[in-house]
């Protein structure tokens, strides 16, 4: 049994994967010592193909209907016939816009690094575009153990991109930041292999409707749960994250923000909460707390960082908070707003380390304390990172304002003291964002360096105009994202909804599990 499927006569996925790893490899071999490419041809090769892909990834955005509760644009054949391993490709409303905000990414970052990059161009161009084919592989795979190939393989360009162009400790940052995200791993691995042995198949959507009691959902939640929390990052397992960004390049921060982060999130729509719907009920409580301790505890440890990009990185620790408080509301204003706080992350999240990219690729220096007066040199620059920081802290009309308003209302919803707790992220949010500005932006120049400094040149004008343009749009007109969501998330909804209504004992007998099944799921997806 299985949710209905609307198979593709094209390979519209397949495609949009494939295409930026090929290209991302065809760019690694034209940039070899020995090769007559040069590195403007490498760039412009690079723009091309990072333009064609997100063109290839808006296509499925166009052909989705948005009134079927169905996964759409499907390809799947068989792949491995002795293990059941399928090929199988697919996407809903919950995975649909992850798709071209990874494309997206990509562009902007190739666009920053334009000038900034001046050492192994070709290999620093074909990571970001083989990294951005794999991360939306991760968003497209129906298959469990594909999924898992994909969200693994994604931490091999990441490290080499920490590796090679980061900072003065990028091989301690880019060591820890694989080992957390592999080990944790490593127990999804064991809790793909069980889902597989207990159902014969790799299919995600089988195990979406596969019968299991709840002793064992429990075991294979907290294996979930270690995985996707450290991909997040989730408190306690955060601490990598600053790390990572601070010696990351500025495109190595965007992707890492806008995107990597968002794989973790997505992990628990498509795993934990459909598989293991008991136990999700069960911990949801802990995970609540986890989440606000990340709001709170995070956003304080956020207004006393002196470093630029650490502050922003526990920034997207509280954010991430946000995330998984709004899941685990189990209802569809927070799941809406959890997931639309994780596409308006990406693009705020994205804005700010480009920011600081700016200033730094001019200063040298993320200390905070370097800087102050920054209006008076670069004053265009100044609109912009006030206007980005101010959505980073809810700015209503902004991008930032939706998602935090609607987990709120999921909240109160529950429970007011919830509610208020959660709403502080608010305050939070605004304190350690105002903070930044008024030591980097406002005040005297006291520094010969600031005083020096030069305002935007047109590449970084137009890539901060696009993210603010983003950010506008989809905090004003939020319906353009959510209306392609609402039928996944009423569908997840259901299966969670089916998990609280049937008693632990009953669901484990399968006979009562396919009657409530066949009710649920084919009477709604034939509607």
């Amino acid at each position: 049994m299985s949710l209905s499927l609307i198979y593709s006569s094209f390979p519209w996925l397949s495609l949009a994967i494939w295409m930026p790893v090929f290209s991302g490899s065809l760019i690694i071999y034209l940039g070899k010592q020995d090769s007559k490419f040069s590195i403007t041809n490498i760039k412009f090769l690079s723009l091309f193909f990072s333009l064609v892909s997100f063109i290839l990834t808006m296509l499925p955005v166009f052909l989705f209907d948005s009134n079927k509760d169905a996964f759409q644009l499907v390809e799947k054949f068989t792949w491995f016939s002795r293990f059941n391993i399928e090929y199988f490709f697919g996407v809903d409303g919950i995975s649909l816009w992850f798709i071209p905000l990874t494309a997206f990414m990509t562009i902007i970052v190739v666009v920053a690094g334009w000038e900034v990059i001046k050492s192994k161009v070709s290999l620093y161009m074909g990571s970001f575009l083989i990294l951005s084919g794999l991360m939306i592989g991760v968003f497209s795979a129906l298959d469990g153990l594909l999924f898992y190939l994909f969200f693994e393989a994604t931490l091999i360009p990441m490290y080499l991109i920490i590796g090679i162009w980061g900072g003065p400790k990028r091989v301690y940052a880019a060591f820890k930041f694989f080992l957390y995200t592999f080990l944790g791993s490593v127990l999804a691995l064991l809790a793909i292999i069980y889902l597989y042995v207990d159902s014969n198949s790799f299919s995600i959507i089988d195990w979406h409707i596969l019968p299991i009691n709840l002793n064992i959902q429990i075991y294979l939640f907290m294996a979930f749960f270690l995985a996707f929390a450290v991909k997040i990052p989730m408190w306690p397992v955060h601490t990598w994250l600053p790390d990572a960004h601070v010696e990351a390049p500025t495109g190595g921060s965007i992707v890492l923000a806008a995107i990597m982060l968002k794989l973790g999130a997505y992990g628990f729509l498509r795993f934990s909460l459909p598989i293991t719907p008991d136990a999700s009920q069960f911990f949801s409580p802990i995970i609540i707390g986890i989440s606000l301790v990340a709001i709170i505890y995070i956003g304080l440890v956020a207004l006393v960082q002196t470093d630029m990009k650490k502050l922003v990185a526990y920034s997207s620790v509280a954010h991430m908070g946000f995330v998984s408080l709004g899941f685990f509301l189990f209802s569809n204003l927070g799941i809406n707003g959890g997931i639309f706080q994780m596409i308006s992350h990406g693009f705020i999240s994205g804005a700010m380390f480009f920011s600081i990219g700016v200033l730094y690729d001019r200063m040298h220096s993320r200390e905070i304390s370097d800087y102050g007066g920054v209006a008076n040199k670069m004053p265009i620059f100044a609109v912009f990172f006030v206007f980005f920081a101010m959505s980073n802290a809810g700015l209503p009309g902004t991008s930032g304002f939706v998602g935090e308003f609607f987990v709120i209302l999921g909240a109160l919803e529950i429970n007011f003291w919830l509610g208020l707790l959660s709403a502080l992220t608010l305050i939070l949010g605004a304190a350690y964002s105002l903070w930044l500005v008024k030591r980097v932006i406002f005040g005297e120049v006291t520094n010969e360096n600031v005083a020096k400094l030069a305002d935007l040149n047109r590449r970084e004008f137009f890539i901060m105009t696009v993210l603010a343009l983003f950010v506008l749009i989809i905090g004003v007109k939020p319906n353009l994202l959510t209306d392609k969501m609402d039928v996944s998330i009423n569908r997840l909804i259901d299966q969670l909804e089916y998990g609280k209504d049937f008693a632990i004992e009953e669901r484990a007998d399968p006979n009562i599990i396919n009657e409530q099944l066949n009710v649920n799921f084919f009477n709604r997806a034939s509607k």
